[in-house]
């Protein structure tokens, strides 16, 4: 049975991707970082001071994305009458996520 192809899904992070993928290289720099302060027997405040850095560097990519998908995938599924209710309790549960991390 052949493939179903179906059209190409665009996310709402689509135009911003560059700048995720950067920050992202960015944090990954970071971690590296933190594995070398370790390996270095650096003082703990100041690995602990790199860690807060790096969270808040997630955290900031986390509610980028969340404002794309608030702004791109529920305004899309409210305006096209698509499963909003499903949408909105994905956005939900991501936040829910969030704020227990």
């Amino acid at each position: 049975m052949p493939a179903v192809e179906r059209p190409a899904q665009h996310h709402g992070y689509i135009n911003g991707k560059q700048d995720y993928l950067r920050r992202l290289r960015r944090i990954e720099g970071q971690a590296r970082g933190l594995q070398k302060m370790v390996e270095d027997d650096k003082y703990c405040i100041d690995i602990l001071t790199q860690v807060s850095a790096m969270t808040s560097a997630l955290q900031s990519v986390a509610l980028g994305l969340l404002d794309d998908h608030l702004n791109h995938c529920v305004r899309g599924a409210v305006a096209g009458g698509d499963d909003a209710d499903a949408k909105l309790k994905e956005a939900s549960a991501a936040i829910a996520r969030l704020v227990r991390s």
